[in-house]
């Protein structure tokens, strides 16, 4: 009877609700198990997305800024942000390239190769690399906007 006067509820009702927080524990400890292996995977894949981004980023750079710097060595003078200072139609905008057929990457190669009108050829100066570069720096310049 001593247990009655401290527990003034039923046993049954005890029991269920120790039996609830059982299982409220037993799904909290799933659920943070679950949430240790979900972070651990994350990590893991994370850092392998990460690795590799940055060994792409790495080897697309050096291109992009040896790219950007031969423009501006060899290109920039008369082409500067995608303009033409001698003649003001053949520009480097998207829509010049295309009318004049330049929309190409192996268009632009040919002119900065061969040269053009008053425009030099370049492939005594340029590596075929470098002339390779320049085209597809100008070409995603010019779908760009400049």
């Amino acid at each position: 009877m001593l247990s009655d006067s401290i527990f003034p509820f039923k046993k049954s009702l005890l029991k269920r609700t120790l039996h609830v927080f059982y299982k409220l524990y037993l799904s909290s400890f799933r659920l943070l198990l679950m949430t240790v292996v979900l972070a651990l995977w994350l990590a893991i894949a994370s850092s392998t997305v990460a690795d590799s981004l940055s060994d792409q980023a790495t080897a697309d750079q050096p291109s992009i800024a040896t790219a950007e710097s031969l423009f501006t060595e060899n290109c920039a003078a008369c082409h500067a942000n995608g303009g033409n200072i001698i003649r003001r139609g053949k520009n480097l905008k998207q829509r010049a390239m295309r009318r004049n057929g330049y929309g190409e990457v192996s268009a632009i190669t040919m002119i900065v190769t061969q040269g053009k009108g008053i425009m030099p050829s370049y492939a005594d100066r340029l590596s075929s690399e470098e002339i390779s570069a320049i085209a597809q720096y100008v070409h995603e310049q010019s779908e760009a906007g400049w």
